[in-house]
């Protein structure tokens, strides 16, 4: 068998893994747009950063974090629930001490029956009362933060190198694979030449 042929199949190899290398890197590579042969390259994620950065700045806003869920989560009875030995605390502190502090002639009428009735009033009232205003305060948030607009502006001031080692360290061992696959295929395409050019001759 011809020496030769014995290098198809590395060479095919090579040539896989090369390619694909080459196209990984130009996601990337060149940062500014160059002409080669009257064509103008860029890499892909420079090319496309601002679209890049808008479509992830709705999809945040919309999908991963939504004020009406903050607002839910936040008003839901549960969350009450936690901070309500917290309020009946503050409110027991304020009856007894600071209320004693500022107005001793109206502390002076108030035991422990009266604060006892007062907390109880005062936590119905805020069962009822935080809810409403825990949305009311989200909603207002979502009016002082837009999500989209922050999220889009960060992205898209992202430096190129800054953006290309977020996605490497996020896609190193698919880029490596993508890598390797293509030397695989290559090799085994170069094997088939093989095949054909030995069984043809």
């Amino acid at each position: 068998m011809n020496i030769w042929l014995l290098l198809i199949p590395v060479i095919s190899a090579f040539i896989g893994w090369f390619t694909n290398w080459v196209a990984i890197k130009m996601l990337f590579h060149p940062r500014q747009p160059k002409k080669i042969l009257g064509i103008t390259i860029q890499g892909i994620f420079p090319k496309r950063q601002i679209q890049f950065a808008q479509k992830l700045g709705k999809l945040v806003s919309e999908e991963l974090l939504s004020f009406d869920e903050i607002a839910n989560t936040i008003s839901s009875p549960e969350n009450l629930d936690k901070l309500r030995p917290m309020i009946e605390s503050h409110v027991d502190h304020f009856l007894r001490e600071k209320l004693s502090a500022e107005m001793p002639m109206i502390s002076m009428f108030i035991g422990d029956k009266t604060i006892t009735k007062l907390k109880t009033v005062f936590m119905e009232e805020l069962t009822t009362l935080f809810p409403s205003l825990m949305k009311e305060y989200a909603g207002e948030l979502k009016q002082q933060l837009d999500l989209e607009k922050i999220v889009t502006e960060k992205v898209a001031g992202f430096s190129s190198d800054k953006l290309e080692s977020i996605l490497m360290q996020i896609m190193a061992k698919e880029f490596r694979f993508v890598e390797i696959l293509g030397g695989v295929l290559g090799f085994l395409i170069g094997l088939l030449q093989v095949a054909i050019t030995v069984f043809t001759a």
